[in-house]
């Protein structure tokens, strides 16, 4: 079998989207439970430093490189195999909505507002009622994101393998 750049960039958005779709999941069985533990102040200052670390390179490369990827390769498929070309093209809608847009209108400006937030300056009730507001919140929209994550891997997938049944061993 014959690797070309398609096969290439296919693979590529295989396992992006698939570490993406992992540290999602991850989150949402270790810091999301781990957290749950933690008092309202304490809980607000340990996102406020999670939020800002994981804003750096090796994040951006795997969050925006499955999108760009997945685009790709759903050019490249477009020609090669019907079946392949619908389910990255699917692939790719449900990542760029489900994932990066319920991250950028939805997670983003949760951020945002506690990031700017000055918990030692606030009352205990008001930091209790923040926590309340940015918690239940941010998880819901969390877990869109991780489910459309895991499904937009599943589909990246299945369309490698439809992909693999074109070639001659």
């Amino acid at each position: 079998m014959e690797l070309s750049i398609k096969s290439f960039v296919l693979l590529g958005a295989v396992i992006l989207t698939g570490l993406s779709a992992g540290l999602f999941y991850a989150w949402s069985v270790s810091v999301i439970p781990g957290t749950q533990n933690l008092g309202h102040s304490n809980y607000l200052t340990t996102m406020q430093s999670i939020n800002r670390a994981i804003l750096n390179p090796a994040f951006y490369v795997v969050f925006f490189g499955s999108v760009l990827f997945l685009s790709i390769a759903s050019i490249y498929e477009f020609n090669l195999d019907a079946t392949a070309f619908w389910l990255i093209l699917a692939s790719s809608i449900c990542y760029l909505v489900g994932t990066i847009g319920v991250t950028g209108l939805g997670n983003v400006p949760l951020n945002n507002q506690l990031d700017v937030l000055k918990i030692t300056e606030l009352s205990s009730t008001k930091i209790a009622e923040f926590r309340a507001f940015y918690e239940q919140n941010w998880n819901r929209l969390h877990g869109i994101r991780t489910f459309c994550a895991v499904i937009s891997f599943v589909l990246a997938v299945l369309a490698l393998f439809a992909h693999v049944k074109t070639f001659k061993y």
